[in-house]
């Protein structure tokens, strides 16, 4: 398999105007990946997927990410650090693909996509159209992180029902404190479902 500063390089001659980075992985695995802004990101996609050097046919998975907010530190001399509590650096989601090409038997190849932050801009382009196998992992990622896949066929929960609020994968989601929608509550749940319905049946009883 080629290097992955080699693949860049080819992504780069093929793609006209495509913006990439190169994130390197410090573990003894060393599975550098490939960062790709989302204008071209399907046009990359199907590039990996149809180079005859590369033919990366098959994505194996696909991931989310949550990076929050984080507050950034600066230097103060003599390599002191302090953290300007008023200056943050905007979080993020992140989808991860994990892709091997069947015909020539090599990969992975990582790549990722970041979106804008974690609130208000949170679409990327679905890769569905170029691998097929993205079509539920992605629902998947949409329904548990909250990343919208423009172009994908048919967007929707997959996990959580159609009335759910939030995302659980999230890293500030905070469970609600009513749990009477399970079915057989356990241990934790089973406890603050009761307090729950106690509280609920003290304020019908204060109301009448």
């Amino acid at each position: 398999m080629k290097t992955i500063e080699e693949i860049k390089a080819m992504i780069e001659s093929a793609v006209v105007g495509v913006q990439l980075e190169i994130v390197l992985n410090p573990s003894p695995v060393a599975q550098h990946s490939l960062v790709v802004d989302p204008a071209h990101a399907v046009a990359v996609a199907t590039y990996l997927r149809d180079a005859e050097e590369l033919q990366f046919d098959f994505l194996s998975n696909l991931t989310g990410v949550d990076w929050l907010d984080k507050k950034v530190e600066e230097t103060a001399g003599e390599g002191n650090k302090r953290v300007d509590p008023g200056h943050l650096e905007p979080g993020h989601l992140e989808v991860v693909y994990h892709l091997y090409s069947m015909a020539l038997g090599h990969g992975p190849l990582v790549l990722r996509m970041r979106t804008v932050n974690r609130a208000d801009q949170v679409t990327l382009p679905s890769l569905t159209p170029v691998w097929r196998s993205a079509e539920f992992q992605e629902r998947e990622v949409f329904d548990l992180f909250g990343v919208v896949f423009d172009g994908h066929p048919d967007l929707r929960r997959i996990l959580m029902w159609d009335e759910f609020k939030d995302h659980p994968m999230r890293r500030d989601y905070v469970e609600p404190d009513d749990f009477e929608y399970e079915p057989t509550p356990h241990d934790e749940v089973l406890k603050r479902a009761t307090e729950h319905r106690a509280e609920a049946q003290k304020e019908t009883e204060a109301a009448q």
